[in-house]
C-alpha cells in the first residue's frame, strides 16, 4: 500500500482552533520506503499570538507560540493553501506515485483533530473528492496491536509509541511528525515481518 503521511499543527483541540501548519510525505509499504522527495510542508495564517492568547491553552502557550508567530508573520491563507495542496495532489509525480488513484491519508490521531479540520476548512466535497474514503490511523491501530499482544501495553500514544520504538521525543512539527509516524509504522511492519520469517 502506498499512503500520504500528514500531520497539522494548531492553535489547540478546539472545535474553532485555526491550523498553522501542514506537513505531508508519501511513503510505501511494499518498498518500506519513505519518499522524502515528494514531501511538502506550509505554513497556514492566522491571528497574532496576542489577539490569540487569552483563549489559547496553557500547553500552546509554552510549546507553540513561535510557530503561531510564524503563521501569522509568514503563513499562506486558507484559500492559498487549499490552491497549492490541490496543485501537489494533482501533480504528475504525485499522480504517478499513487497509480493516478485516491489518495489514502495517514496519520496519528487524525480521526480526533487532524480531518475534521480538514474537512471543515478546505469542505467535505473537497476531502472526498481528493483523498480515499478509507485511512489509516496509527493511534487507533496501536489499540489493536496492543489488543493483539503485538504492541505491550501503554503504546497507544504517539510520544509512547516513539520511545517505544527508540525514536526520541514527538517533534509537534507538522512535516517532522508525518515524516516520524510513518516511520514508526514501517517499524512495525518490518519487526512484525521479522519474527514470522
Amino acid at each position: 500500500m502506498k499512503y500520504l503521511s500528514f500531520d497539522i499543527e494548531a492553535t489547540g483541540l478546539e472545535e474553532d482552533a485555526y491550523i498553522i501548519e501542514f506537513g505531508m510525505v508519501p511513503f510505501c509499504t511494499e518498498t518500506l520506503s519513505i519518499e522524502k522527495s515528494l514531501s511538502k510542508h506550509f505554513y497556514v495564517k492566522c491571528p497574532s499570538f496576542e489577539s490569540l492568547e487569552n483563549d489559547l491553552s496553557d500547553w500552546v502557550k509554552k510549546h507553540n507560540k513561535e510557530l503561531i508567530q510564524t503563521a501569522h508573520s509568514k503563513g499562506i491563507t486558507l484559500a492559498t493553501f487549499k490552491k497549492e495542496l490541490e496543485m501537489y495532489l494533482m501533480s504528475a509525480p504525485i499522480q504517478k506515485y499513487f497509480n493516478n488513484e485516491k489518495v489514502v491519508l495517514f496519520g496519528k490521531s487524525i480521526s480526533a483533530i487532524d480531518l475534521p479540520f480538514l474537512n471543515r476548512d478546505l469542505g467535505w466535497e473537497w476531502m472526498n473528492h481528493h483523498f480515499s474514503h478509507r485511512n489509516l490511523d496509527l493511534t487507533c491501530l496501536s489499540h489493536g496491536l496492543v489488543d493483539m499482544g503485538i504492541l505491550p501495553p501503554g503504546m497507544e500514544s504517539g510520544s509512547a509509541l516513539m520511545n517505544h520504538l527508540e525514536m526520541g521525543e514527538v517533534c509537534h512539527t507538522a512535516l517532522e511528525d508525518a515524516i516520524n509516524t510513518a516511520e514508526m509504522y514501517l517499524k512495525i511492519l518490518k519487526a512484525h515481518s521479522k519474527k514470522h520469517q
